[in-house]
């Protein structure tokens, strides 16, 4: 049994928290926002996709992304350039390759497979109601983009995934609410995945913790780890010792490594996304979909629909842009108009996805005793979050994590 702290209470958070408690340790939170999953969690596109999870290392994307740059609705955005946008950008582009790719996208897929697993065992286990929808599609808009696709398929087949190539037509009886002026080429349907509210989710789990003695310090603001004293846990209000520190603190998480001498090329991604509430239920998605031109998901959650996108490279959370924010309404009224009322008490938010540059993240030991990492899940943390606690969790406890971590660990940043 040992005293452990976890550095934020995101979905990656407080999922570890739950597997290290469940095993016995004695858990702290610290976070610092006055409740759970307020940053990257709060509202994100709700997609729970381990077929459709995949890495931004994809052989060719640099010039696909360049060339759609400068589009009034370009999936991609630029808020400013700096030094360590630049070094990130050039590190991503180096990674693009096809043998990368292939290797990233199956442990990626792997990890996702096994936390869907753990997943369904939470919701099962402790009777957990939160809003979610079966089944997730791609939409092409075009022949560009079925033809794209196309070369990933085989990956697909080869890992297993179990998905459906499927016609227009298909995609109408699936979402008989889709805009029926708006071209369909064809897509991919994950009967296997879902849309699932991820904060709802992790505020229900942090209950559950709760439940096991598990403490929570909102409004801690934790100090950069110290050299000297590396699982001492630093905050405006006290000053604590731990056997183990897991850091789980989202774009942070860089800045509180790097006086151990932990430096990780992590880089803020924004992302998008607006919530309205259902005008009417015909008009509306029944699950969930991603416009494979504009990279943006369309959600139903409850009586809400989320709609979300843009990566956003430079700038800052607090400056958002009104451009993005119209590419989803564009994309929304293209595929269900009417559905949603965008008039009326709309969520806009905009929010930090903390990336590395392969696209997948660091989870496990590195090389100061004591400290342990589950960071920078990018855009797929939602998905990766149930499956990385518990695997990290059981490399705390000296066992095998239960899944295979090989590719995930510090050492590829050597």
């Amino acid at each position: 049994m040992k005293k452990i702290a976890v550095i934020g209470a995101g979905i990656v958070g407080i999922t570890t928290a739950f597997e290290l408690a469940s095993i016995g340790n004695h858990v702290t939170v610290f976070e610092q926002n006055s409740a759970g999953a307020e940053e990257a969690s709060f509202a994100n596109g709700c997609v729970f996709s381990p077929g459709f999870v995949t890495p931004w290392v994809a052989p060719g994307l640099p010039r696909t992304l360049l060339s759609k740059l400068f589009r009034e609705h370009s999936p991609v955005r630029i808020g400013g350039l700096g030094g360590k946008e630049l070094a990130w950008i050039s590190k991503w582009r180096a990674a693009c390759k096809m043998d990368s790719y292939l290797v990233h996208r199956s442990q990626l897929h792997n990890l996702a497979s096994f936390s869907n697993e753990v997943f369904k065992d939470l919701t099962r286990r402790m009777s957990l109601d939160y809003e979610h929808s079966k089944g997730f599609m791609v939409l092409y808009r075009g022949p560009e983009e079925q033809k794209s696709a196309q070369r990933i398929l085989q990956s697909y087949k080869e890992m297993g995934v179990p998905f459906l190539e499927i016609s227009a037509e298909k995609a109408r009886i699936l979402e008989p609410a889709l805009n029926l002026e708006t071209k369909i080429q064809g897509g991919l349907y994950f009967p296997e995945d879902q849309i699932a509210n991820c904060r709802q989710f992790a505020l229900m789990l942090k209950d559950e913790c709760e439940k096991l003695g598990v403490r929570f310090e909102f409004n801690s603001n934790v100090k950069p780890l110290s050299s000297a004293q590396p699982t001492l846990v630093q905050t405006q209000r006290s000053e604590t010792r731990f056997d183990a520190v897991v850091i789980c603190a989202g774009i942070r998480s860089a800045e509180i490594l790097a006086p151990i001498g932990i430096k990780v090329p992590m880089l803020p991604v924004y992302g998008y996304s607006l919530s309205a509430a259902v005008r009417e239920a015909i008009d509306a998605p029944l699950s969930g979909l991603i416009d494979d031109r504009h990279k943006v998901t369309i959600s139903r959650i409850g009586q809400r629909i989320r709609v979300s996108g843009i990566a956003q490279i430079g700038g800052s959370a607090k400056v958002q842009s009104q451009a993005a924010f119209n590419t989803l309404y564009k994309v929304l009224n293209d595929w269900f108009p009417g559905a949603a009322k965008t008039s009326e008490n709309v969520q806009e938010w905009k929010g930090a996805r903390a990336m590395l540059p392969e696209g997948i993240p660091l989870i496990g030991a590195c090389k100061v005793p004591g400290v342990w990492l589950n960071i920078g899940h990018g855009s797929s943390g939602w998905t990766l979050s149930c499956g990385a606690a518990r695997a990290l969790a059981n490399l705390i406890d000296g066992r095998l994590p239960g899944t295979n971590l090989i590719g995930f660990g510090m050492s590829r940043l050597d």
